[in-house]
């Protein structure tokens, strides 16, 4: 029986396409096969997902059958969707403008999520024709993120700048979309492959957020051996999946701080002995960085207490 990916799950069919030796391949212009799952599925509790590896048999109508599942290297709750081997975090420079908290609140659930992140800086054009100050938004973020150890890459769907860098990074690889709404998730992979013509809007300004144009989770296939999960964009994220004590190892630069504060446990708020604060007031962790956390540590408590 051949071996294939689910690269859409929709009303109980599973729409799968080939792989070899264990690894996605495009088969661009070819329709996925439209399957079942298998009754035992559901008898064990088992949902299959999107991006899983799995077997399946054909059926004399050109439809098959999932009949098994392959173990899963990773496994998302929100979106649904397995085996993703890295996240692209998309915010844009403007229209909305580049909002850091949130994007680390982004990296958070990323960490948390075990996935590793590249961060994709869109609409680099419409920085154009500004007074750049010593405050250059690019550099800043650039150093910023860079220093912490993830990669980071400028795109402008305008100017094409990026654009094969990023290809290059993607292909062969199955990753996720992600970030704020209104950032062109849509349009850059229209601009890696034009004849996606993928369904888009303009940002709406008014509320600092574009419309969701993306309705459920769907692998999206390049022409570099890459399958990409286009999700729809989120204003906000909470932390209820998420115990407060993990937080701190969702801040990669705090890791080799934190494992030698005085006290186990700690909290890196106000303990006396705390590495993270002593790295943090020499300049060693952001500042940004650090307020963040200690946001976000706050924000988690307040809905404990609540939930």
């Amino acid at each position: 029986m051949p071996d294939g990916v689910i690269v859409k799950a929709l009303s109980g069919y599973y729409y799968v396409k080939p792989i070899e030796n264990g690894k996605a391949v495009t088969t661009e212009g070819q329709p996925a096969i439209q399957c079942r799952g298998r009754g035992v599925f559901r008898n064990r509790g088992i949902t299959p997902l999107v991006g899983d590896h799995v077997v399946y048999s054909l059926s004399d109508h050109n439809e098959g059958t999932v009949n098994e599942i392959m173990p899963r290297h990773s496994e998302l709750i929100r979106p649904p969707i397995a085996n993703v081997q890295f996240a692209v975090l998309l915010f844009s420079l403007r229209e909305p403008d580049l909002n850091l908290p949130l994007l680390d609140k982004f990296l958070v659930h990323i960490e948390h999520s075990g996935l590793d992140t590249l961060i994709c800086l869109t609409k680099q054009d419409l920085l154009e024709g500004e007074e750049i100050s010593k405050d250059d938004p690019i550099t800043y973020v650039q150093e910023l993120y860079e220093r912490i150890g993830y990669e980071v890459i400028v795109t402008s769907t305008r100017t094409g700048r990026g654009r094969e860098q990023l290809r290059e990074r993607l292909a062969g690889h199955i990753c996720v979309f992600s970030g704020q709404s209104g950032v062109g998730k849509s349009s850059l992979l229209n601009a890696l492959m034009p004849s996606l013509n993928l369904e888009t809007n303009e940002i709406s300004m008014k509320l600092g957020r574009g419309k969701h144009t993306t309705r459920h989770v769907e692998l999206i296939e390049l022409d570099n051996g890459a399958f990409v999960a286009d999700t729809p964009g989120f204003s906000q994220l909470d932390f209820l999946e998420m115990e407060v004590g993990d937080l701190s190892a969702c801040f990669r630069e705090f890791e080799s701080y934190a494992a030698v504060c005085k006290f186990r446990g700690c909290s890196h708020l106000h303990e006396p002995g705390c590495k993270v604060i002593e790295a943090k007031d020499k300049g060693e962790i952001a500042q940004i960085r650090y307020d963040n956390y200690v946001h976000f540590y706050a924000e988690m408590k307040d809905k404990k207490r609540r939930y």
